[in-house]
């Protein structure tokens, strides 16, 4: 059917389609953004010693931070803005932010469509049912695959 791709996975189940959405709704998990993610927030470092391995420092320094290297310890010379709430995250905004342990984007997982009684029905991304003149399928008809 032209309603699987390979980007949707498959999830079996005898459960009513509210059950599974609610499901996926609670079992969400942060994670590290990505270049090109919008900050969700303003990361701000101080000027100061930052909790980061000695070694890091010239990876650091090459990402755009101003750093230097005093008795061990890595310390930023100047207070950095390393992202802006709203903006996209540049490659090295992301990198910085993964090494601060900073997880600002979220992984979840979104009912698209379910097969109940014989029935295909795709879903919008929003979670509701989508008009027939909205979806991808054209006049195709689907069928239960049982029914043949």
């Amino acid at each position: 059917s032209s309603g699987i791709n390979a980007e949707w996975p498959l999830r079996p189940g005898n459960e009513k389609v509210e059950e599974v959405k609610e499901y996926f709704k609670s079992h969400k998990k942060l994670c590290f953004a990505r270049s090109g993610s919008v900050a969700t927030e303003t990361v701000v470092l101080p000027e100061g010693p930052l909790d980061l391995p000695h070694s890091m420092e010239p990876h650091l320094r090459q990402l755009g931070l101003p750093t230097k290297l005093k008795d061990g310890v890595i310390v930023l010379n100047q207070e950095h803005t390393v992202c802006t709430a709203g903006q996209a995250l540049s490659t090295q905004e992301a990198v910085i932010l993964k090494h601060l342990g900073n997880s600002m984007a979220e992984f979840n997982i979104e009912l698209m469509s379910h097969w109940s009684d014989g029935a295909f029905t795709v879903l919008s991304e929003s979670g509701t049912a989508m008009d027939a003149a909205d979806d991808d399928f054209g006049d195709e008809v689907i069928e239960d695959a049982n029914e043949n």
